[in-house]
């Protein structure tokens, strides 16, 4: 409570002059002099009864930050700098010289450059660039760039598969982001993508998996040996190979159908791969015919060189696999997909 003087009211244009004659005083305790206590920068506390007298003050001390994360006692504050980017190495509290000037600061720049805790950075962040140029090129979700971008770096990190293009590297760190971000790629979108040949994929696939899968079994028994327990977040999962419903989203939304449309289309390419009436065709081919199938019969006909433009399989193929659904067309159509006039069986064509 601050007792304010009258001669300082009486006179409003007066310089401003510290009045000694007033005092904070606790009003429980009325000690004169208060005895004050400032635990906190904000707020004033009365040190005999703990009544806090204000709150929310102006903290007028230097704002010590640290973004380091091993900090454990706040013996390493440090009040500049953005937070660590886990995607790269070193402490990154370099100082970056930009280019294109003259003099010293050409010198500097081109002494910074020749600098090897640098090189390696560098190389990631060309990597990463291609990553993320591709990504985004091709549509795909920042979250797939950035486990991506994540996945190349345990590669880089381990000085794995040397022999190996970079751009090989990255297709597959590509492949596998998708499959695990649950937005599965064919091995044609990929290649349309990176200009990686769809054999070379494959290969790549198959020996990141092996590798990821080795790395992580590696960490956990490290993590376990030393008497903790691994973080689930922190473990690598094995992808499993994409299934034909996964595709029927996307494809469907790349032609504009409806809702019910999608949904019948997943739900036939799942029953078509559980009784096996099209076994030993790929995934893209089931998903093509039983787009066509349900677009058909649902009302929404979609030409089979329109459905091959989009799921990369030809119109030949395609109607090949879809003799087969029409064929057994009574036993996969559930009778709930079409009940209520939403679809017919003669909607559906022989060919």
């Amino acid at each position: 409570m601050a007792a304010i003087s009258p001669a300082a009211l009486q006179d409003p244009n007066a310089p401003w002059r510290k009045n000694l004659s007033a005092h904070v005083i606790c009003p429980e305790c009325k000690e004169v002099p208060p005895n004050l206590e400032f635990p906190g920068s904000h707020e004033t506390v009365c040190g005999s009864c703990g009544l806090v007298l204000s709150d929310r003050e102006i903290d007028m001390h230097s704002e010590w930050r640290t973004f380091s994360n091993d900090d454990q006692n706040n013996d390493d504050p440090s009040r500049v700098g953005d937070a660590t980017n886990p995607l790269l190495n070193g402490d990154q509290l370099e100082t970056q010289i930009a280019s294109g000037g003259s003099g010293r600061v050409r010198d500097l720049y081109r002494a910074q450059n020749k600098q090897s805790s640098e090189k390696a950075n560098k190389a990631l962040l060309a990597a990463y660039k291609e990553i993320g140029a591709l990504c985004d090129g091709f549509g795909i979700q920042k979250n797939v760039a950035d486990t991506a971008k994540y996945l190349f770096k345990i590669v880089d990190d381990a000085k794995a598969f040397k022999g190996k293009s970079q751009d090989v590297i990255i297709a597959g760190c590509i492949f596998i982001a998708c499959r695990q971000c649950k937005v599965p790629r064919t091995f044609t979108e990929i290649f349309a993508v990176t200009k990686v040949t769809r054999k070379e994929i494959g290969r790549i696939y198959k020996a990141l998996e092996k590798f990821f899968t080795a790395q992580n079994l590696e960490r956990n028994n490290a993590v376990v040996s030393n008497g903790g327990v691994p973080d689930p977040n922190d473990t690598y999962t094995a992808t499993t190979s994409t299934k034909p419903s996964d595709l029927c989203n996307r494809f469907c939304n790349l032609l504009d159908l409806p809702f019910q449309v999608t949904s019948v289309s997943s739900s036939l390419s799942d029953r078509v791969t559980t009784e096996g009436n099209l076994a030993g065709r790929s995934p893209l081919s089931i998903v093509a015919a039983c787009i066509y199938m349900a677009s058909y019969l649902m009302g929404y006909p979609k030409s089979a060189k329109e459905i091959s433009q989009v799921a990369h399989v030809s119109d030949g193929t395609i109607r090949g696999a879809y003799k087969q659904l029409y064929a057994e067309r009574e036993s996969l159509v559930d009778k709930e997909w079409i009940k209520d006039g939403k679809g017919a069986l003669k909607n559906l064509p022989q060919s």
